[in-house]
């Protein structure tokens, strides 16, 4: 069956769900692609849940730009749609010397972001705010949140049908072929014939497989930097009767690797650690639970007297990485790839954290793309 669209976005996650809302909210045609059964079931549903405020990123980046306005679209949103969030604030605390440094020029690289309210504060208001928590300084970042991604999903979906949009779970594309209008896309439900959709634009929001939907498309992925590297994470649940308690979110200073195992809470209060990052070859959420003593051992340079054994394995998130093992800071990839012969094509790669942060400025940035399609 063939039907005539202007916009095929390719992922149910909260880029795409975003991307699809954003799009036939401005009275464009859209179908929205999601080959699981569900929506969110990869990365969007697979980490913290934070509001990120926009500290840790090159200035200039698109990570920066997107994350500081996608943080003010994303609260309004929650508040205008009812969407569960909570601003708790975040404390990212040093142990040493030389991380106070590094919470200076956090402070410094985030306030030039517009990541507002930063605050230095020494290790005794650090014990006030967070008792648990020991540390000789910290940085206070009082826009950071959390939200129920679930329920952002649901609320981008509603508005895509509302406008008029299609949303078709169980669906993996199978080929997107150039055609003289624009694009036939081709995709398969579970027991039955391939359909295909004649599009003038599709947008690639694959996330984990946004490499392999541009080779689809024809791109070289390896030629043009496309390919993306898996980098897991696992989180671990703080058992109930153990003696912490957190009145909002607790980072470490960051290395390369990541943001370094911190404290997250859920919207009932619960309490999580993580996640680590470590390269993997293959999708896979399981976690070992013998990494309880590791995720003590890092979060007990600034939480004393934590014990592996008041931890359980919880949950698992992978992180499309455009960066490879080693390799330096890699930006988000927001491609319109007219330059490559395929005009109305739109790749997302890299988008990891902060893309859940950034997901409604992503979508602003995609139609603003696609405005003469």
């Amino acid at each position: 069956m063939s039907v005539d669209v202007d916009v095929v976005v390719v992922g149910g996650g909260v880029v795409g769900l975003a991307c699809g809302a954003a799009l036939a909210k401005r009275g464009r045609r859209v179908v929205v692609l999601e080959r699981h059964g569900g929506l969110a079931r990869e990365t969007t549903s697979r980490n913290s849940g934070v509001i990120h405020a926009g500290i840790y990123y090159p200035a200039g980046s698109q990570k920066a730009e997107l994350c500081v306005e996608g943080r003010e679209r994303l609260y309004q949103r929650c508040a205008r749609e009812g969407i569960p969030h909570r601003q708790f604030g975040k404390l990212i605390v040093a142990t040493s010397e030389s991380e106070v440094r590094v919470l200076e020029d956090l402070r410094a690289k985030g306030s030039a972001n517009g990541a507002p309210g930063l605050e230095l504060v020494d290790g005794a208001e650090v014990t006030r705010r967070e008792p648990c928590v020991r540390a000789i300084a910290g940085l206070f970042s009082p826009r950071t949140g959390i939200v129920d991604p679930h329920e952002l999903c649901l609320s981008l979906a509603a508005e895509l049908e509302r406008e008029g949009g299609t949303l078709l779970l169980h669906n993996t594309l199978e080929a997107i072929e150039r055609t003289a209008q624009g694009f036939r896309v081709r995709a398969r439900a579970a027991g039955e014939d391939a359909a295909s959709v004649e599009s003038a634009a599709v947008v690639n929001a694959a996330g984990l497989s946004a490499d392999r939907v541009a080779a689809l498309a024809g791109i070289d992925v390896e030629a043009a930097g496309y390919r993306q590297h898996p980098c897991k994470g696992d989180y671990f649940a703080l058992a109930p009767s153990a003696p912490f308690r957190f009145a909002g979110l607790v980072y470490p200073v960051h290395s390369a690797a990541g943001l370094g195992v911190h404290v997250t809470l859920d919207l009932g209060g619960r309490v999580r650690f993580g996640p680590d990052a470590h390269y993997v070859a293959a999708l896979d959420y399981a976690i070992d639970p013998g990494k309880a003593a590791d995720f003590a051992a890092a979060a007990g340079r600034y939480l004393p007297g934590l014990r592996a054994e008041w931890l359980t394995p919880d949950q698992s998130g992978i992180r499309p990485k455009l960066q490879a093992p080693g390799e330096a800071f890699q930006d988000f990839l927001i491609a319109e790839e007219s330059g490559r012969g395929l005009p109305g094509l739109v790749n997302l790669l890299g988008i990891e954290s902060p893309g859940l942060t950034a997901s409604l400025a992503i979508a602003e940035r995609v139609s603003a793309l696609l405005a003469s399609v």
